[in-house]
């Protein structure tokens, strides 16, 4: 029996044991070469649910707007809305935290696990503890990214593989 504090494994990591399981009790070559992707994609499983794919697709599309929407010129850096917003002394650091913990919540309502959504939230406490700090603050939001972490998260636990 699991105790109340052991991490459960994610849904991916669940499914290949599975598959793996079921290829070599079977000795079907097609199964073995399948991952968690494309059972979760519909070749075993049912498809994710068209609602949890088209919030993920959400997510991930205000992430990047949020985090790589802009490509600073002259680099290969990308930087978004939040550090745009985030010049605004004190404010900026509000509204972009609030706006990043939309994920969490998401997450919560797509039932991730708490440990999941646990990382999630450091990620946001970082970004936001140095945004504290005027002209650094900037710098790590363009270097650190905690939406599409967050966002990347949430796929790699849901199983979605991104093209």
């Amino acid at each position: 029996m699991r105790q109340s504090g052991a991490k459960r494994p994610p849904i991916a990591s669940k499914v290949n044991f599975c598959i793996t399981l079921l290829a070599r009790e079977t000795g079907d070559s097609h199964i073995s070469g399948m991952n968690a992707a494309s059972a979760l994609n519909g070749e075993i499983l049912p498809p994710l649910s068209g609602d949890v794919f088209q919030r993920l697709q959400r997510l991930r599309r205000l992430a990047w707007f949020l985090d790589a929407a802009l490509r600073i010129p002259g680099t290969k850096y990308r930087m978004g809305a939040d550090a745009l917003i985030g010049l605004l002394p004190v404010g900026g650091t509000v509204v972009m935290t609030v706006l990043s913990l939309l994920f969490v919540w998401e997450g919560w309502r797509l039932k991730a696990p708490t440990g999941l959504l646990a990382k999630m939230l450091v990620n946001i406490a970082l970004e936001a503890a140095f945004d504290l700090v005027p002209v650094l603050g900037n710098l790590v939001d363009i270097a650190f990214k905690a939406n599409l972490r967050n966002i990347d998260l949430l796929e790699q636990y849901f199983g979605v593989v991104r093209r």
